[in-house]
């Protein structure tokens, strides 16, 4: 698939890439968008969603290794590597041409000793790695809906276990879908309890961070005074993810 300057789009059997207004933007069998990046500037998150899966950095800044379940046009993948070159990534998505368009179209770079994208079921990946990973991202949807298999409690509870000790699964769930309640009860139950999540654009996105060991609230208050030093090195806004910060028992005017 070849972008032309200008408002384009180009289609690939429900695989779409439409460019406008200097932002590429990446559609999968929906109208909903899968993925975006500025032009001009496309190492940047450009969807206020992914700025707030970073809030993973309030928790653990460092991380070693990062996992990604679910590549898009593999904008988390390009941030973390930018801002953290000493993370390997490792991201896993089970369409190809989800991969040709993030390397052809979004540029996201080639596999080397930082970053490795792999072309296999992400449900499948995480019950064969265990503790391999400090962060797991997990943004699963397919045709603007929550991709079922990753959103199991079989399937949660594995991501914990691909977690190493201390480590952090960040979910993006759309806050409207019908089964919502039951995905965050799901995660906290896999969590045991350790579950805090930060609502984005009026709940149409709500990204739920699940805990492996207790103390995250802690370790929130702890980070505070560091949040404008934090910030900067990572280019978010931390003080506000702070300030928007909550925590599983006040989920309930969520779920109405």
């Amino acid at each position: 698939m070849r972008l032309k300057t200008g408002k384009r789009r180009t289609a690939d059997a429900g695989l779409e890439v439409v460019e406008t207004r200097g932002v590429r933007l990446l559609h999968l069998g929906s109208r909903a968008i899968q993925s975006a990046m500025r032009i001009s500037r496309p190492w940047d998150l450009e969807l206020a969603y992914t700025r707030a899966m970073m809030g993973f950095v309030l928790f653990n800044d460092a991380p070693q290794a990062a996992l990604l379940i679910g590549l898009g046009g593999g904008s988390l993948a390009k941030y973390i590597r930018k801002h953290r070159p000493q993370t390997h990534i490792t991201a896993v998505e089970i369409d190809p041409r989800v991969i040709a368009a993030a390397r052809g179209q979004f540029e996201l770079p080639a596999n080397d000793e930082t970053l490795d994208v792999i072309e296999a079921d992400g449900a499948l990946y995480v019950r064969q790695h265990p503790a391999s990973a400090d962060v797991l991202l997990l943004d699963g949807f397919d045709a603007g809906n929550q991709v079922e298999a990753l959103a199991t409690q079989t399937f949660y509870d594995a991501c914990r276990r691909v977690l190493r000790p201390g480590g952090v699964m960040v979910v993006n769930l759309w806050g409207q879908d019908r089964d919502f309640a039951e995905y965050f009860a799901r995660l906290t139950r896999a969590f045991e309890g350790e579950v805090g999540w930060i609502s984005v654009q009026d709940k149409t996105n709500v990204i739920v961070f699940g805990f492996t060991e207790p103390g995250a609230a802690a370790r929130l208050e702890a980070i505070r005074p560091h949040l404008g030093e934090l910030s900067k090195r990572w280019g978010l806004d931390l003080r506000n993810f702070a300030a928007q910060f909550q925590w599983a028992a006040g989920i309930t005017p969520l779920l109405g």
